[in-house]
């Protein structure tokens, strides 16, 4: 028997539901497999039950106990509401633990599902955001927030652009692009900020060029990328960007792609990942039992292909193919929740996709 330690982090409004929806699902999908794997799940405050427990949304004991995992699922957080100590001048729950383990990559899939409806026709393409500079200025200081208030009408904000990190997230870009097929897309605005992207952009070149000579390389302006998404999704591949413009980015894709509610990510430094929905925390539905736990579930799969093969253990990914399969397939047959124009509950779904897990092979 092989264990891992899975930490579990609930989070704010409907992050509850759909986190206890994929530790089912995942549990479920562990006892089909019956191939010697155990998961022992560690929960951990986050969010208002942080604040309630420790004055802090994110405190010292979660991230303790995180170190001792080997990856974590994290519920949406609704930081917009919490108090002004916990709101100004702080990084908000994900960025907090993205800059305390230096969670550089941001692995963000956009597919067309079978069962949905796609804006922009078909797509499976994926995001790589580099996690820890750029333009969201809470994740590039080692200390303070990266703006400041020079006046009460004047406000300054710092964009950070390294080679290290620059040079780490393009062969992140480059590997997974050669496991897919092998193009990658380099979103910047190197017209107008000459230095800092194109610095972004030259060195995403010149480590494809050294290292991935057989990777097809593009370079495109976020404002036509935007564009170019809506149009012809189908036409990428691996698109790799920094901080603010592949939030902005995923988010587009993802809604194209049929739904934000369908788009899992992954966030990762190489030892650790950290599984979290794309979508916020929805807080108007929040205890309903109307959130779709897709995304969720999704990067939960996520989380399980990256843990096998950091620990090469086939094993984890024969657990996840059974969870995606039986997600994918539960949304073929039209057991859909609301949001993607269906009735299903978030217990109804999360039901029906444990049922298929033990149906099918």
């Amino acid at each position: 028997m092989t264990t891992y330690k899975l930490g579990v982090l609930y989070g704010d409004g409907i992050g509850p539901e759909i986190v206890s929806a994929t530790v089912k699902v995942l549990k479920a999908a562990a006892s089909k497999a019956a191939n010697g794997t155990e998961f022992v799940f560690i929960e951990l405050p986050m969010g208002w039950e942080g604040i309630k427990k420790y004055n802090d949304p994110m405190p010292d004991v979660t991230k303790q106990g995180l170190k001792e995992t080997d990856g974590w699922l994290m519920g949406p957080h609704d930081s917009s509401a919490y108090p002004d100590e916990h709101r100004l001048f702080k990084r908000n729950p994900s960025g907090e633990l993205r800059h305390c383990f230096d969670l550089f990559a941001n692995i963000r899939p956009s597919r067309t599902f079978p069962g949905t409806k796609s804006v922009a026709g078909f797509s499976d393409l994926i995001i790589l955001r580099e996690n820890s500079e750029g333009f969201l200025s809470d994740r590039n200081m080692y200390i303070g927030t990266g703006e400041c208030m020079v006046t009460p009408d004047v406000a300054l904000v710092t964009g950070v652009f390294t080679r290290k990190s620059i040079e780490r997230i393009a062969h992140e870009a480059f590997k997974l692009a050669m496991s897919r097929r092998k193009k990658v897309t380099i979103v910047h605005k190197a017209n107008v900020i000459r230095l800092a992207f194109g610095l972004f952009r030259d060195i995403c070149y010149e480590t494809g060029k050294k290292y991935y000579p057989e990777v097809k390389v593009e370079d495109v302006l976020i404002d036509a990328m935007a564009a170019r998404l809506v149009r012809r999704a189908g036409d990428f591949d691996v698109i790799v960007t920094e901080n603010l413009f592949g939030d902005i980015l995923s988010d587009l894709a993802g809604e194209l792609a049929g739904s934000l509610g369908l788009s899992p990510s992954l966030n990762t430094n190489g030892k650790q990942a950290m599984a979290q929905a794309a979508h916020g925390s929805a807080p108007d539905i929040a205890g309903q039992d109307l959130a779709n736990p897709t995304s969720m579930l999704l990067s939960a799969v996520m989380l399980l292909q990256w843990l096998s093969a950091h620990h090469r253990d086939p094993r984890l990914n024969e657990i996840a193919k059974k969870m995606e399969d039986a997600c994918l397939g539960t949304i073929a047959d039209g057991t859909v929740t609301h949001d993607l124009g269906g009735s299903a509950s978030t217990t109804a779904f999360t039901d029906a996709v444990i049922k298929k897990i033990y149906q099918l092979s």
